[in-house]
């Protein structure tokens, strides 16, 4: 019996994802991070402009994805899936994601932005979309 092939669009229903980037060196680093479907085959991803991520993602944009805890714990024998990732930060595209994520996560999303207003300051972080699309 064969396991059916995970596609990027199957992960559109989890919670959290664990999104990996790459360094120059290769070496992997995973973040979890939101996200909400984009597209037929696509997903989208809101995040800070200066984050680390979207750094390396400027310069290479292949990531990969599992399926993860909001802590980013990996289950073991989770799936990955390749994608590619583009970085917009063109105002209406990153309102588009953000509402898209509010509607999604509601009570999360409104705490998680209240605890990040603190922890910042109340400066509020310019903010990017990730369109990820199929590899």
């Amino acid at each position: 019996m064969t396991t059916p092939t995970t596609t990027l669009r199957d992960l559109a229903d989890e919670r959290f994802v664990s999104l990996t980037t790459f360094r120059r060196n290769g070496e992997g680093v995973a973040t979890p991070v939101w996200l909400v479907p984009d597209g037929a085959e696509g997903l989208a991803v809101w995040t800070p402009a200066g984050s680390g991520k979207v750094k390396r993602l400027r310069r290479d944009g292949r990531v990969t994805l599992r399926p993860c805890d909001r802590r980013g714990r990996v289950a073991e024998g989770a799936p990955t899936v390749e994608a590619r990732a583009s970085v917009s930060d063109d105002p209406a595209r990153v309102a588009a994601v953000e509402h898209r994520l509010r509607e999604r996560y509601r009570w999360e999303f409104r705490v998680f932005g209240i605890v990040e207003r603190i922890a910042r300051r109340g400066r509020e972080p310019q903010r990017v979309a990730l369109a990820l699309s199929p590899a």
